[in-house]
């Protein structure tokens, strides 16, 4: 028997047993036993009160300079990816003291709370920009859409078919159809009727317009119809959708190609947008390679791939995504050299010996606003404010613990600088119970099937195949779930492929909890 057939043998609950391989996960010793009932859950998941008294400190000490630890007298080590490990103070700058306590960190929803605070402040200041239809798409508007024409900007026919005027039958006029772009004929008289095409513009003294399929014409030249005509039937009237002034879109709403087309037809050619945030991406670490086949301790470097589409997919341009290795020196040099809003960082968050990212920012003079969080994958994570109005955001290494770093405090950030409108959070059952850890947050990647949720296997923090074919992310309270539980979902920042329904996607022939 191979050491995953033993490890699949051994494991308790849904998410070991069905599965020949281990899911991967270097957090399972954390996990407590699969839920029981909420009660139970609830008492065994709650903190000792020392506990909650260091939480309490952890709050308090959101806000301090990089350098300035919550508890002098501590030195942490951070779980969650390749650099835990004694702290280096590096090359130029002692590094900040860490707590040895993994639980004073943020909790999970004051974090991302935290980050859209962040990114708000300095989005209300920012300058909203002209920009022409043709490069919109995607921008949010800085100001209501309001109409400057009517719509439609002249009664219109809504059909092909005949303008007639008075009651029938109708004398046909001869002279030709009225057709959309052209100008209007003379004032229809009483008993007259004219060909007409959908869209064009109705000829004075119109009563109805009547569809071709409605009416037949006679040897004598006159149109009858053929059912009850209505006083303005098939007639679109001037400012049936809007007059000119009333607002169509309020201020923050993301232009879709749908906005686009609503904006051309109440007379626009550029739109007021906020500027999509600026981001920087610095990938750390010796250790990664950008092609080719691992080797000799050197990886393949998942996250600079990622992160690029998936920070457009956020609406930020991403200005560049650089390799800098595990040098403080070219580190500093790229965050206080950066002209981004917003500057991602990979690794490098924990207490290693080549970890510089808090050395970097207590030397840089920033601020941190989140120092951990108390979620799983991605403890590790920071939020940190640089100067002149720039943030930093730190995600762990390891590939599914920066995406929960992502969804924790880059998208609250980038949507809040960008002016976007706050999608509401909804919930949806779980079909499996889901192990959770005994203090924090866990984020599970799952697929939805019909109106459930189903949890993912290959949710280690190091794995990125639970994720590529997950639908989003459930959000696990302390202690776990149980079947039929309501979680809190995260969606993925992309529409699901065409032709397909929702959550039927590339989740087809997943590996299931």
């Amino acid at each position: 028997m191979t050491p995953q057939e033993r490890a699949a043998g051994s494991g308790t609950g849904p998410e070991a047993a069905p599965e020949p391989e281990s899911d991967g996960s270097d957090e399972a010793l954390a996990l407590v036993a699969p839920p029981r009932a909420a009660e139970s859950r609830r008492a065994e998941s709650r903190p000792a009160e020392p506990r909650a008294a260091e939480s309490g400190s952890a709050e308090r000490s959101a806000g301090r300079p990089a350098g300035q630890s919550a508890d002098p007298a501590s030195a942490d080590q951070r779980p969650g990816d390749r650099h835990s490990g004694p702290s280096d103070s590096g090359p130029s700058h002692p590094g900040p003291s860490r707590s040895s306590d993994p639980h004073r960190a943020t909790a999970w929803p004051a974090a991302r709370a935290a980050a859209a605070r962040a990114g708000a402040a300095i989005g209300s200041g920012r300058e909203p920009r002209r920009t022409p239809l043709g490069q919109a798409l995607g921008q949010v508007l800085a100001e209501p859409l309001r109409a400057l024409t009517d719509l439609p900007s002249f009664d219109t026919s809504a059909m092909d078919g005949w303008a007639v005027a008075g009651p029938g039958p109708w004398k046909i006029h001869e002279e030709g159809a009225v057709l959309a772009g052209h100008a209007p004929l003379a004032p229809l008289a009483d008993g007259t009727a004219v060909r007409i095409a959908t869209g064009a513009r109705v000829p004075p003294e119109t009563t109805a317009v009547i569809r071709s399929e409605h009416a037949r014409t006679d040897s004598g030249g006159h149109l009858h119809a053929r059912r009850e005509v209505l006083p303005g039937q098939d007639i679109r009237p001037r400012g049936q959708e809007c007059r000119s002034g009333d607002r169509l879109l309020p201020a923050g709403t993301a232009v879709t190609p749908a906005v686009l087309g609503l904006a051309a037809a109440a007379g626009y050619d550029e739109l007021a947008t906020l500027p999509r945030p600026r981001v920087e991406v610095l990938v750390l670490g010796d250790e990664l390679l950008t092609a080719g086949l691992p080797h000799d301790g050197l990886i393949r470097d998942a996250l600079g791939p990622m992160l690029g589409p998936w920070l457009n997919a956020l609406g930020a341009d991403v200005l560049a995504t650089r390799r800098i290795g595990d040098d403080a020196d070219a580190l500093y040099a790229a965050v206080t050299g950066s002209e981004a809003d917003l500057v991602i960082t990979t690794g490098g968050t924990a207490a290693g010996p080549v970890d510089h990212v808090h050395p970097v920012l207590a030397k840089a003079g920033a601020v941190l606003l989140v120092d951990g969080v108390k979620v799983r994958p991605g403890h590790p994570m920071l939020l940190a404010r640089l100067d002149g109005g720039r943030h930093l955001v730190g995600l762990p290494g390891n590939p599914l613990a920066a995406v929960s770093g992502l969804l924790t405090l880059a998208e609250p950030l980038l949507g809040a600088l960008a002016g976007a409108p706050v999608p509401p959070p909804y919930s949806v059952s779980v079909r499996d119970e889901v192990q959770g850890h005994p203090y924090d947050t866990r984020l599970v990647p799952v697929a939805h099937r019909g109106d459930e949720v189903v949890p993912l296997h290959y949710n280690g923090p190091a794995m990125l195949r639970g994720i590529a074919a997950a639908d989003g992310m459930a959000v696990v309270p302390p202690g776990g779930a149980r079947s039929g539980d309501a979680l809190e979902i995260l969606d993925l920042p992309w529409p699901v492929a065409p032709g397909q329904a929702p959550g039927q996607g590339a989740s087809q022939g997943a590996c299931f909890t």
